[in-house]
């Protein structure tokens, strides 16, 4: 079991922004989570990384106990590309300095890396397709390749999971088509890949669960193909919707 969720509820100000949450994530299986703004995605992903505990129930990430472990080795097997990341970077930075902070899973490289370091950051940015970029400054990148560097961050530590949080969003089409290349490719790598948006046409075919969640409780989960579907969705958005399949990708449009 790579995640394991059982009745995890997080209170924060006297709101309940995660309600009796189960959710079971294995080995070899591909997520999308799925949600409108103010779902709990947000919440579900700081808790997923250790920055906020359960208020109540249990949580079990790569064998990991809340509250009975270092939560710093946790952060360590897991990959998190967000745009939020975005504004935490020293604008300085340059991408290998920023690939190779993915070592230790902080923002800013603070630590001393060895020349082994030096060139495995050098090789994923190769394998990436931007080493030519990487002694210009982060400031300097277009979106698109700010998004590459923080998943060649990501790869860094070697991680099990990716989680990759509204991740094509603020992207050109032909940006988000070689994101997409990437994230399939990744997904051949034996890691378990989180992939959290709103948006369906986003679901790229190596995915085969989905987790719906709104007002901070799980609409439904299960296998893709019995999850986004019409009936399904439009219970989820409370509104009729018309969805259709091409090329292996989903799209939805309000009736």
């Amino acid at each position: 079991m790579i995640i394991n969720f059982n009745k995890v509820s997080y209170f924060r100000s006297g709101k309940t922004l995660l309600d009796h949450i189960d959710w079971q994530v294995e080995k070899g299986e591909h997520w999308i989570v799925l949600g409108l703004n103010g779902a709990g995605k947000t919440t579900l992903l700081n808790m997923l990384n250790g920055y906020i505990f359960p208020s109540e129930g249990d949580a079990v990430v790569l064998d990991h106990v809340f509250g009975q472990t270092i939560i710093a080795d946790l952060r360590r097997k897991i990959g998190w590309i967000s745009n939020a990341l975005q504004q935490d970077i020293p604008p300085s930075d340059t991408p290998l300095e920023i690939v190779l902070s993915g070592k230790f899973a902080s923002i800013g490289l603070w630590d001393i890396v060895e020349e082994n370091d030096i060139q495995q950051g050098k090789k994923i940015l190769e394998k990436l397709g931007i080493s030519h970029l990487k002694e210009r400054a982060y400031s300097g990148l277009s979106q698109g390749e700010r998004q590459k560097v923080l998943i060649g961050r990501a790869l860094m530590a070697d991680p099990q999971i990716l989680i990759f949080d509204e991740a094509l969003n603020g992207l050109d089409i032909f940006a988000k088509k070689e994101i997409c290349q990437m994230i399939t490719s990744l997904a051949q790598e034996d890691k378990t890949i989180i992939f959290v948006t709103h948006n369906t046409e986003e679901i790229l075919p190596i995915f085969n669960k989905a987790l719906l969640l709104k007002n901070g409780r799980v609409h439904s989960q299960g296998p893709l193909s019995e999850v986004i579907i019409q009936e399904n969705l439009e219970d989820f958005y409370g509104q009729d919707v018309d969805v259709f399949a091409h090329n292996g990708r989903f799209y939805i449009s309000a009736k």
